[in-house]
């Protein structure tokens, strides 16, 4: 059974998706720990609720790049953490960090990557871009986390048709019920491949 250990700004939809898969088995393994950049969100009180560990960690608390680094490291470490999971964090992830867990560190991006990917393109950005631009289809994307911005290999992707009626709020909800389906998945099979490697 690994360890998982999310990283969330926010609400915390995807997170509870996934809290949802664990505890039915659907995910094997545990969230050891909720790591986030932002106080008071509903993320924590998900966490909260279903006794996970969470800690609280932003760049402009530290004097130094690299004393930021260390304490994420010091906690990821604390955690025994095997894959870190991307719910919605609004910031980039070290490079430090990337390398120690170089392609275990998964993100959910509410596009077709690479369209409307990158630097800039995130939550309601992404919907409106689609709109404006008159797309027939967007969806989500789940993918290795690289250096560049939603760049990584693709584990999987699911499609919505954008309707001629959408705005961004109501395109944003039906791809979210897509992305409470794929990141589970994408994650459960993950945890497979790793806890085959531990036991093989």
């Amino acid at each position: 059974m690994i360890n998982i250990v999310v990283f969330a700004s926010g609400s915390g939809t995807n997170f509870q998706a996934l809290i949802d898969a664990v505890e039915s088995g659907q995910i094997n393994g545990r969230i050891a720990g909720l790591i986030t950049n932002k106080k008071g969100i509903q993320a924590i009180e998900r966490a909260q609720t279903h006794s996970i560990d969470h800690k609280y960690l932003t760049p402009s608390d530290f004097s130094s790049h690299l004393k930021y680094v260390e304490a994420l490291l010091s906690q990821l470490k604390k955690w025994d953490t095997q894959l870190i999971v991307l719910a919605g964090y609004m910031i980039k992830i070290p490079v430090e960090i990337i390398d120690e867990y170089k392609n275990r560190i998964v993100n959910i991006h509410p596009s077709l990557l690479p369209k409307y990917g990158g630097k800039g393109f995130y939550g309601m950005k992404v919907h409106r871009a689609v709109i404006d631009n008159k797309e027939t289809t967007s969806g989500c994307t789940v993918h290795i986390v690289t250096e560049e911005y939603d760049q990584g290999p693709i584990l999987g992707q699911r499609k919505v048709p954008v309707k001629k009626s959408d705005d961004a709020e109501t395109l944003a909800k039906r791809i979210l019920k897509e992305e409470h389906k794929l990141f589970p998945k994408i994650i459960a099979k993950l945890a497979r491949q790793i806890n085959n490697k531990s036991n093989s």
